[in-house]
């Protein structure tokens, strides 16, 4: 399994993608569960790179909101530099 590079995808591919890594990593799991996997390390890569994705797909849709003026992310700033 190889590292994967979400901020070159498109939205669809993403949310594409993101469906099949976590199938893969449920089977992945029950196949480990059954019996042991030749490379239990790529448990913990599946597991980041659902993360990767989540992360960019998250980043992305701050960045719509902030654009749309959805996001007030000013007053959260200015209060965590009262502190």
């Amino acid at each position: 399994m190889d590292k994967i590079k979400a901020t070159s995808m498109t939205d669809e591919q993403l949310k594409e993608t993101l469906e099949q890594a976590e199938t893969a990593l449920h089977e992945m799991v029950y196949q480990h569960n059954v019996s042991a996997l030749a490379r239990p390390s790529d448990l913990k890569l599946a597991r980041k790179n659902i993360a990767r994705i989540k992360t960019e797909l998250r980043a992305r849709e701050l960045k719509q909101l902030e654009e749309a003026g959805d996001l007030k992310r000013d007053r959260i700033r200015a209060r965590r530099k009262k502190k």
